[in-house]
């Protein structure tokens, strides 16, 4: 029996408007719109771990948003625990936004610089009443106890501490709700080597104490091989590449993905001559015609220009939208 999935994204389309230029306006033409997801569907089981990667602006943050309500899609649909995500209101849409909770890149600009640590972290709860007054405080060094940080903290402010103690601070404030989703975007790319690592087993202690599941977004492929179940792989607005992330570091199906792991030699289960990424990801105002990797592909055909690749799938999940893929395998460099 196949498990219902706990999050489900089914054909998300987002743009946004932008500016008209002059010429334009003077012509009486409208503003360009930027194609920031476009039929974008995946899924999150429960205690698993999705890893979302690519280059900035493909996208992935603003899969982030539109699951938490922060942007609203053009089309599509979003499911949580067989609720529709943008249907709900009332307390069907409280009781989805306490559990799906956003982890930010930035911890400081999360944070109210003049509220103290302990505030913080217990405002949530306060705010969707699961706690009094009275037990705000018991709450905040329950969970900074949880985080791996002294209680002490509580009476500091964010200024006082360093971008690991904060990024702490702001997981410990998602965990006051009791989620059953963490969305975590770009969590631990401002931290050094060594803050990173430890962060990442802290979310690794999380999800097994917690029986949490996880979208965490990066455009670190090292981070996702550490933490994710499995991967989705994101190019100008859509996924390129999914399956366990294993499998796809292992043996990338998509030239993107096989790219993407040249510029991290330690991550390639085989030495080739696939060639790092060139170029600049093309701007979201002015996709190409067909496949959208392939003014960067050095494998593109006369048919990646003209049309949008099928769905090719491989085992154990793994799928891959490309149309050389049947013929990727004769290269003897990828």
């Amino acid at each position: 029996m196949i498990e219902t999935p706990l999050l489900s994204v089914t054909s998300l389309h987002k743009s946004f408007a932008g500016r008209a230029s002059l010429v334009g306006l003077l012509q009486g033409k409208p503003a360009r719109r930027l194609t920031a997801l476009d039929d974008v569907s995946l899924t999150l089981g429960r205690n698993e771990v999705l890893g979302i990667v690519g280059e900035s602006g493909s996208g992935k943050s603003t899969i982030a948003r539109c699951i938490t309500r922060l942007e609203k899609p053009d089309r599509g649909e979003i499911t949580f625990a067989g609720q529709d995500v943008w249907q709900a209101r009332g307390a069907k849409l409280r009781g989805i936004r306490k559990d799906l909770q956003m982890i930010y890149q930035d911890p400081y600009g999360a944070l109210n610089p003049r509220m103290s640590i302990g505030r913080a972290i217990a405002e949530p709860a306060l705010v969707h009443g699961l706690i009094g007054k009275d037990g705000a405080r018991a709450l905040a060094y329950e969970l900074l106890d949880r985080v791996g940080l002294p209680r002490s903290v509580a009476e500091l402010t964010p200024r006082a501490l360093s971008g690991g103690q904060r990024q702490r601070v702001a997981i410990a404030r998602a965990l006051a709700l009791k989620p059953r989703v963490i969305i975590a975007d770009e969590a631990v790319s401002a931290l050094d080597a060594s803050v990173q690592a430890q962060i990442l087993n802290l979310f690794g202690e999380l999800m097994r104490d917690l029986s949490l599941s996880m979208i965490f977004i990066s455009h670190q492929l090292s981070v996702i091989a550490h933490l994710a179940d499995r991967v989705a792989v994101m190019y100008l607005g859509r996924i390129v590449e999914t399956g366990a992330t294993a499998d796809v570091f292992a043996r990338p199906r998509h030239p993107y993905t096989a790219a993407l792991l040249k510029a991290h030699p330690h991550l390639e289960a085989r030495r080739s001559q696939t060639p790092a990424l060139a170029g600049e990801i093309p701007s979201a105002y002015a996709i190409p015609e067909g496949c959208r990797f392939n003014t960067r592909c050095r494998y593109a055909e006369t048919r990646c220009r003209l049309s949008d690749p099928p769905a090719a799938a491989f085992a154990h999940g793994h799928e891959a939208w490309c149309h050389v893929l049947p013929d990727l395998e004769t290269h003897t460099d990828i």
